[in-house]
């Protein structure tokens, strides 16, 4: 399918139609393992990948391959591939690209796993990880040039919504050849496009806003060909391979995701201004507001500030333990991007794997709160929060 459409035409048609359903109009799920030829020259080509095809699907897959076109055109990149989880994603990309002696330069509030792999993990394969303040352009630029392998991004970041200028750090990683990796996750195609700002590689964690109804988990990478078939690669033989009924249902999911998005940016920056006049609340992290100390930079590489938010209540933790629990209209879970709204404190979601240091040394307060908004009407939503709010 042309990259010309709008993004709400391509959520709905990329990729539909790559499968023989015999003219039906919904891509299907084909839970076959194993794909038989007859001509053994054919397989052949098909297997060493000179001939499109299907050998295994634990490489590829017709369902799948329908989903990874999807996010290919959304994302105007010149391939895709997929995974079984958004975490696969990342840890499969970083560990595609950086072995003993490779440098990656990143941000100190990338989401908790991810914070997992760069404090826990490549250290121990002697790759040397250099986390700068995230908002802090002069140091993340210093760092790159210094030399680097890989620069990976966030934005807006998981859970206090601060703004990397990606095409600023993007022009500092190509002086040093590096690979720019940034997660797309909670802006979405809709709301951003990082390869259009200089990435190579942007990745989701499908499982969230693509899928958008969470009942299915996968990850999704897309950008540069040469980059995303050596994850590929890298990631048939480490097998974390997605299955054809999710993808089938985050698919299914992201036909609505513009209309979801808009929904949410509209809701999200209402609440966002509720928030922040409450007497009861001490600071509102969404770039759509103009106190924002990311909004300039938001408002000129992003469509819209997305449905992600946190805020902080003034009396702390124990405000927290009084205040979500009243919520009617949330789920306490440790999940985002879903039609229904989700709530809960970065200490049981977002950075669970951390310790109460860890996420202190990250600048996420104990009382910090992080709020998805969902579909549901949105003064529906701002009476819940001001009933909630009542009980502090």
């Amino acid at each position: 399918m042309s990259t010309s459409f709008k993004k709400g035409t391509a959520a709905v048609w990329a990729g539909e139609g790559n499968v023989n359903t015999a003219g039906a109009a919904t891509t299907p799920i084909v839970s076959s393992v194993a794909f038989s030829y007859t001509d053994l020259d054919e397989w052949y080509e098909v297997s060493k990948g000179n001939k499109e095809g299907y050998i295994y699907s634990r490489n590829t897959n017709p369902t799948v391959a329908a989903l990874e076109e999807k996010i290919r055109v959304l994302e105007d990149a010149e391939a895709a591939t997929s995974f079984a989880t958004g975490m696969a994603a990342i840890s499969n990309s970083l560990f595609t690209f950086l072995t003993a002696g490779k440098k990656v330069v990143s941000i100190k509030d990338s989401y908790g796993g991810t914070s997992k792999l760069f404090l826990d993990f490549l250290p121990k394969y002697n790759v040397e990880v250099v986390l700068c303040d995230t908002t802090d352009h002069e140091g993340l630029e210093a760092a790159i040039l210094k030399s680097c392998d890989v620069v990976y991004l966030e934005t807006p970041t998981n859970p206090t919504l601060k703004i990397i200028d990606i095409e600023r750090i993007s022009k500092a990683a190509k002086k040093v050849g590096a690979i720019v990796m940034v997660d797309n996750t909670f802006a979405t195609p809709i709301n951003q496009s990082p390869l259009e700002l200089g990435a190579d590689l942007v990745l989701h964690s499908a499982t969230k806003y693509l899928c958008g109804h969470s009942d299915a988990m996968g990850g999704l990478l897309a950008g540069k060909k040469k980059f995303v078939q050596e994850v590929f690669q890298f990631r048939e033989i480490n097998g974390a391979t997605l299955q054809a009924d999710a993808a089938y249902m985050i698919a299914r999911g992201m036909k609505t995701l513009e209309l979801r998005i808009e929904r949410q940016n509209a809701s999200a920056l209402k609440i966002a201004n509720y928030l922040k006049q409450h007497d009861k609340v001490s600071d509102v992290f969404y770039p759509g507001l103009e106190s924002h100390k990311g909004h300039s930079i938001a408002a000129r590489q992003m469509r819209g500030f997305g449905g992600m938010m946190s805020f902080s209540l003034k009396d702390g933790w124990p405000a927290v333990k009084k205040f979500l629990p009243a919520l009617k209209l949330a789920h306490l879970a440790a999940s985002l991007g879903s039609v229904s709204t989700l709530a809960g404190p970065p200490r049981t979601t977002s950075h669970v794997e951390l310790t109460e240091e860890q996420r202190r040394q990250l600048g996420i307060p104990e009382g910090l709160i992080r709020y998805s908004v969902g579909i549901e009407n949105v003064d529906d939503l701002l009476n819940d929060l001001q009933q909630a709010l009542k009980l502090v």
